[in-house]
């Protein structure tokens, strides 16, 4: 039983630890040339658009994803985002998190 729980453990771990990847902060830079559009270089914000550096990668990783997937509405946010992979939304969320506010 004992050796049962302690494989039910590492099993859950590993679950969570590949479900919460990390993205990569020099390829969301690459990918982030559409969003400098509207965004300002590094995410600093526009008149348009509300900043983007330095808020929390989690919550960028959500509004993004919740845009994709038509949760959010905004016709631009809903296009843009719409192509858009996991790993693409979770290395955009990753650079602008690293930027300074």
């Amino acid at each position: 039983m004992d050796k049962l729980n302690r494989l039910m453990a590492v099993i859950l771990a590993l679950a969570f630890t590949v479900s919460a990847q990390a993205g990569d902060v020099a390829a969301g830079r690459v990918k982030s040339g559409k969003c400098a559009g509207c965004h300002g270089p590094a995410g600093a914000g526009s008149a348009s658009a509300p900043p983007l550096a330095g808020r929390s990668a989690a919550v960028l990783e959500k509004a993004l994803k919740d845009f994709r997937d038509g949760r959010r509405m905004s016709p631009m946010m809903n296009m843009v985002t719409k192509g858009l992979s996991d790993a693409d939304i979770a290395d955009l969320a990753a650079y602008y998190a690293a930027q300074k506010p």
